[in-house]
C-alpha cells in the first residue's frame, strides 16, 4: 500500500499526490439507525422528533445556543415541527436525531452535509445539543457512531467547520480529534454579518488510531458512579491531532 506521507513525483520530477490505484466512490450514508452504549442516532422524522425537540430545547435559559446556527431558534413547536419536516426530506443534508437511551427522549440533532462520495468526503454539522444531552457520553457517542459509519462505508474525509469566533464549537471539535487545517475568511454573509469559517477534519489514515481512543473513553469502566468520566476524551485525542502546515505540504 502506497503510504501518504512518502513523496510522489510524476515523469517531468513535479511533486504530486499519492496514488489511490482501487479508490472506489463511496455509497450515500443509509437513512439507518445506529446504536450505542448510551444513545439512538437514527434518520430525522418530524412526527416522532419535533415535538421532543423542541421540549428539550425549551431547557434552556435564553437563546444563546442557537447564534452560530443556520437554522431555529424555533418559537413553537409547530415551528420545529414544519423545519424537521422540511430537513428530513433533503438530499444535500441527512440530519439526524439523537436520542438519549436511558430516556428514551430526544435530546439533539446532527446531519451529514457536503456528502461528496466522488472524493470521499462528508461533513458533519447543524449540531444542537440540548440540557438533555449536553456534556454527556451521549452527545460523544453520537458523534463516534456517525464518524465511524461514515469511514466504515470509505469516505476518506470527515469535515467539521464553524464559525471562527464559536470557540465553544472550536474547542469541541479538537477534544473530537479533529485537526484545525485552518481559517477561510469572509467565507460566508450569515444572518447578515460576516462568518470566518474555521475547517477541521479527520482522514482515513488517522481514523483508526482515533476509534481506539473514543473505545478507550466509551468504556463503561471511565466512568465513575456519578457517571463521571476518569480519563478525558482531549487526553486521548491531543497526541492524534496534527498541525498542517498549508503552505509547506510534505507527503
Amino acid at each position: 500500500m502506497t503510504h501518504p506521507n512518502h513523496q510522489h513525483f510524476d515523469e517531468y520530477g513535479q511533486p504530486i499526490g499519492f496514488p489511490l490505484p482501487d479508490w472506489t466512490p463511496p455509497p450515500l450514508p443509509p437513512r439507518e439507525t445506529l446504536t450505542g452504549q448510551y444513545c439512538r442516532v437514527e434518520p430525522l422524522d418530524g412526527a416522532r422528533h419535533a415535538a421532543q425537540f423542541h421540549a428539550a430545547n425549551a431547557l434552556e435559559p435564553d437563546l444563546r445556543g442557537w447564534t452560530y446556527l443556520t437554522y431555529g431558534p424555533f418559537a413553537t413547536e409547530g415551528d420545529c415541527r414544519r423545519w424537521a419536516d422540511v430537513s428530513a426530506k433533503r438530499d444535500d443534508y441527512l440530519f439526524h436525531a439523537i436520542i438519549d437511551e436511558s430516556s428514551g427522549k430526544v435530546g439533539g440533532v446532527a446531519a451529514y452535509m457536503r456528502i461528496d462520495p466522488a472524493n470521499g468526503s462528508i461533513e458533519i454539522g447543524g449540531i444542537k445539543y440540548t440540557p438533555l444531552i449536553a456534556q454527556q457520553p451521549v452527545a460523544t457517542e453520537a458523534m463516534f457512531l456517525l464518524m465511524q459509519r461514515a469511514f466504515g462505508l470509505g469516505y476518506r474525509r470527515y469535515e467539521w467547520k464553524c464559525d471562527a469566533l464559536n470557540m465553544p464549537s472550536r474547542e469541541a471539535a479538537l477534544r473530537l480529534g479533529f485537526s484545525f487545517e485552518g481559517i477561510f475568511r469572509n467565507a460566508v454573509v450569515h444572518k447578515g454579518r460576516n462568518r470566518d469559517t474555521a475547517w477541521f477534519s479527520v482522514t482515513d489514515q488517522e481514523w483508526p488510531a482515533l476509534r481506539l481512543a473514543y473505545e478507550e473513553w466509551l468504556m463503561p469502566e471511565n466512568f465513575d458512579a456519578e457517571g463521571q468520566q476518569i480519563v478525558r476524551l482531549s487526553g486521548l485525542t491531543a497526541p492524534l491531532l496534527r498541525a498542517v502546515d498549508l503552505v509547506n505540504v510534505h507527503y
